[in-house]
């Protein structure tokens, strides 16, 4: 279990405060409503707001503010979009909320080498809109218009993970402001290195706490010639993880497989007005050829009905589509809904696909037993799912109950050699859990290289584990 977290600040100096104003005038700001605003996320926690907040326009203004608040040893929080579910972005030690969403352009597109080089601040929605025109895409879709920054701070995927990879595999390289204020390039437009240590790879997933991204070269897609979205109804949940376990395990390419439970269908029929049957429910999409797209849907639809899979219905046009996608992506504040005022605890588990049906199950059969309003979705393509209990903020039980059934989902997925995040990241809520994960020997490694390249511990501390 992870143990209770404390919050404190030593507040920002006068001279540093001086010196953020004479640079960044209206753009550097004490103000709380702006304070307030950087200092929440979607993330259960409350705390304290950051004592300080600049909008950064370039990697050389991102520079000074870090060197800046070295000389006066303060902490530095990078802040891109505020979508983390797990307290990333929160000043547990005050400091200066550094916002980059402000760094927003598509600097270089390079469509005969499928690369684009961008600002951390252009979300993926951004991206694809200006890429439109190139017959290019940029697949990883975590579900909110999340900024590209923060999708490599936590090593994102979301819905195209099964047939695209995550950040892992579609970031070549990036430009880093690091902990003394320096700007260092990792990686590069090529398609493989064997150059020294992997620099990109550790500063994907690394959660702003070994430096500032301020550039990102990320791979490309072709569009493909032909998209299907189709959706399937399920007599169980076990019915429809099981379709995806052997629709997985025969190697049928599918772009895209989401599940909803019938609570999570409930609340997108309630938030878009749908009419979906309310029952566990697959969301699939198939890309390729025409011919191949036939032949993926036809080996899936078949796959489905062993399995009692029923009511499949197809959106072939791009329209049809974007409804049904968007009821997916707006399932977590449709779910939210569901109980007003609520917040919610989020489980991230991802497991071998052989394990996942056992691991929904029984994450469902507890939240039942429990007696407490939640929803399931899940990225279950690659064995990935989140059950959301909705808790009220003013019963501490209601968040102890879900903090022990979350421990509980956890310790399944370990136990089944899988992870306790599986795009989200540790912040402040997994750091015990990451240690049960990875071992002690694994953490005070991670450890020894944070306190080589942030020295003074000013990038982002207090995440990943504690200082």
């Amino acid at each position: 279990m992870n143990a209770p977290l404390s919050f404190h600040s030593a507040g920002v100096p006068a001279a540093l405060i001086e010196a953020l104003s004479q640079r960044f005038g209206p753009r550097f700001t004490t103000a709380l409503a702006v304070r307030e605003q950087h200092g929440r996320d979607e993330s259960p926690f409350d705390v304290p707001p950051p004592d300080a907040v600049v909008f950064a326009e370039s990697t050389d203004e991102v520079a000074f503010v870090v060197a800046q608040a070295a000389a006066h040893r303060v902490p530095v929080i990078p802040y891109g979009a505020g979508s983390s579910l797990e307290g990333h972005l929160l000043a547990v030690q005050g400091g200066i909320s550094l916002d980059v969403s402000r760094m927003n352009r598509v600097l270089q597109l390079h469509p005969e080498d499928l690369t684009v080089t961008v600002q951390p601040g252009v979300t993926r929605l951004q991206l694809n809109r200006e890429i439109k025109d190139s017959g290019l895409f940029f697949p990883i879709d975590p579900g909110a218009d999340a900024s590209l920054g923060g999708m490599c701070a936590t090593r994102a995927s979301g819905t195209n993970a099964v047939r695209y990879g995550t950040m892992r595999e579609n970031v070549l390289a990036l430009e880093v402001v690091t902990a003394s204020g320096e700007v260092i390039r990792t990686g590069t437009r090529a398609k493989k290195s064997s150059a020294g240590y992997d620099l990109t790879r550790l500063m994907l997933g690394s959660e702003g706490t070994l430096g500032v991204i301020t550039e990102i070269t990320l791979k490309l897609h072709p569009l493909p010639e032909s998209v299907a979205a189709a959706v399937c109804f399920f007599p169980d949940v076990a019915s429809a993880v099981n379709t995806t376990i052997q629709v997985i395990q025969m190697g049928v390419p599918i772009a895209r497989c989401e599940f909803l439970d019938a609570h999570a269908v409930r609340a997108v029929n309630a938030h878009d007005r749908l009419g979906l049957r309310e029952a566990p429910m697959l969301l699939m999409e198939f890309h390729g050829s025409d011919a191949s797209v036939k032949e993926q849907a036809a080996t899936v639809q078949e796959i489905a009905a062993e399995w009692g899979g029923a009511d499949f219905e197809w959106a072939t046009t791009p329209e049809e589509r974007t409804r049904l996608w968007t009821a997916r992506h707006h399932a977590y504040l449709s779910g939210l809904q569901m109980k007003p005022g609520c917040r919610a605890v989020t489980t991230d588990t991802c497991v071998p696909i052989s394990h996942l049906a056992e691991g929904v199950t029984a994450a469902l059969a507890d939240a039942e037993a429990a007696g407490l309003p939640h929803f399931v979705v899940g990225h279950v393509g690659d064995g990935n799912f989140h059950i959301a209990y909705l808790i009220d903020p003013a019963l501490p039980e209601e968040r102890d109950t879900a903090e022990r059934l979350n421990d509980a989902v956890v310790q399944r997925a370990l136990a089944a050699q899988g992870t306790c995040t599986g795009e989200h990241g540790i912040g402040l809520h997994k750091q015990g859990f990451l240690v049960e994960e990875t071992g002690a020997g694994s953490v005070a490694l991670m450890r020894a290289i944070k306190q080589a390249l942030d020295p003074l511990g000013i990038m982002n501390p207090g995440k990943i584990f504690a200082a």
